[in-house]
């Protein structure tokens, strides 16, 4: 796990992130960075680290792609495993709480499901219009 979140996102925190990611990541393995199509991940500060260290690998999403949808599902764990039920005076006290999630959570991940059979969605449908019918929509 990586030991600092960044409050900003230009291009000079994105380089000390990969800096620091190459430090923390055994040497023999290579690394595949999943990122959207934001300029700080393209300047040419951060191609001219990227082609010094050949391991790291960028992929860049499609703007408005689906995979967001699974990002999505994971903070909406993160909301209800830790948000929903806790209290925090401070950000350093959500920032401690959400690395101890975090940790938990690589310690015994669990798989997205990324499909859904044709009655699973019907049934949440249901639910949905159920919930929805004669609200004054």
């Amino acid at each position: 796990m990586i030991s600092s979140l960044h409050r900003k996102h230009r291009a000079t925190e994105f380089r000390s992130f990969l800096i620091k990611i190459d430090s923390q990541i055994p040497a023999d393995l290579d690394v595949h960075l999943i990122c959207d199509n934001y300029q700080t991940h393209k300047t040419p500060t951060v191609k001219a680290w990227l082609e010094k260290h050949p391991r790291f690998h960028m992929h860049f999403t499609p703007t408005y792609s689906s995979w967001i949808n699974q990002v999505e599902r994971f903070f909406g764990f993160v909301t209800e495993d830790l948000l929903r039920r806790s209290d925090h005076r401070s950000v350093q006290a959500l920032e401690a709480d959400l690395r101890s999630w975090v940790k938990a959570w690589n310690d015994n991940p669990t798989p997205f499901i990324w499909t859904k059979t044709a009655q699973q969605i019907l049934e949440s449908l249901g639910r949905l219009l159920k919930r929805t019918s004669g609200a004054g929509h």
